[in-house]
């Protein structure tokens, strides 16, 4: 048994560093509670554009749209940047594993990406959400099969599904197949339907799910971002109001759901719970019918351009 910590929290719209450093800080705050795992939302490093048009409509695109995108990917960051670094220290340093959700760069293209990080070994994995949603898709590339797999730690087995990916039946089915334990969601979906998807999730895979989303307001996105945005609002609203939850295998809620307030949720995580009510139901074994339902996973790399030595 551990103690689990979900941070909701806002980061620091587009300065990665700065959203490092006060994720450095919320990991202190919760390894001085006992915490041996910090799960964070979505886009925490990087930050999520909510409501932004980007000067995007069907057909067209415009120069200001661009010059925001620029900016954007100029604020996003690499897996082996100084913004991990300085949080790899904090987790050898305090002993926590941290899930991360960062807005990485691969080249000129962008994902959204969850990290896992692990006090041993540093970065452990990461996963590059596979269906951006809606206009995401203007912004974000498509992840592939090969960062799907969970991470083992002396915790369990960390897996991370981002976001709508919880919507994908055959994603969840093919997490639970590769033995998550403990199943991180970090989203921006701050909807109070969100719960609902959790429990669900916890009971169907008899998994712990830590979902951890930004409690975020308006006026702490830079004005020119708020000049673009296609959602009203006032500089003290919500426009990600958080909805963090934990949730055990059995569809308890430990903890959560928070809204509309900064906090770190804390529950006691007992992977055994999971595995007990496994003698009543396995999705991925004896309450599966291979026989008549079967999904087969692509986890290659989907590389655009391969270059073959001579």
């Amino acid at each position: 048994m551990f103690k689990a910590a979900v941070i909701q929290a806002s980061s620091i719209p587009f300065d990665a560093q700065k959203s490092a450093e006060k994720a450095a800080h919320l990991i202190r705050t919760a390894a001085v509670e006992g915490a041996s795992l910090a799960v964070f939302p979505e886009a925490f490093l990087g930050g999520y554009p909510k409501g932004s048009r980007f000067g995007t409509v069907v057909g067209r695109r415009s120069d200001l749209g661009r010059a925001h995108f620029k900016r954007y990917m100029e604020g996003a960051i690499t897996l082996d940047g100084p913004e991990l670094a300085l949080l790899k220290n904090v987790s050898a340093e305090t002993g926590v594993h941290v899930v991360m959700g960062i807005i990485e760069r691969v080249g000129r293209t962008l994902y959204c990406t969850s990290a896992t990080l692990s006090p041993e070994s540093g970065l452990a994995g990461h996963h590059r959400k596979l269906m951006p949603t809606g206009q995401e898709r203007i912004i974000w590339g498509f992840g592939d099969g090969s960062t799907i797999a969970p991470v083992d730690s002396p915790l369990g087995r960390i897996g991370s599904v981002i976001c709508w990916e919880n919507y994908m039946p055959v994603f969840r089915q093919a997490m639970y197949a590769q033995g998550t334990e403990i199943y991180c969601a970090p989203t921006a979906d701050d909807r109070p339907t969100w719960a609902s998807t959790m429990i669900h999730i916890a009971l169907e895979g008899r998994v712990h799910v830590l979902s951890a989303c930004q409690a975020i307001k308006l006026g702490e996105y830079p004005t020119e971002y708020r000049d673009d945005l296609g959602i009203e609002a006032g500089c003290n609203d919500y426009i990600m109001r958080g909805g963090s939850m934990i949730v055990d295998p059995m569809g308890k809620v430990l903890a959560g759901p928070v809204f509309d307030t900064e906090t770190i949720l804390y529950a006691d995580v007992d992977t055994g719970i999971g595995r007990a009510s496994n003698l009543d139901f396995d999705v991925s074994g004896h309450y599966s019918r291979p026989d008549l339902f079967n999904v087969t996973v692509n986890t290659k790399p989907m590389r655009p351009v391969t270059f073959l030595a001579d």
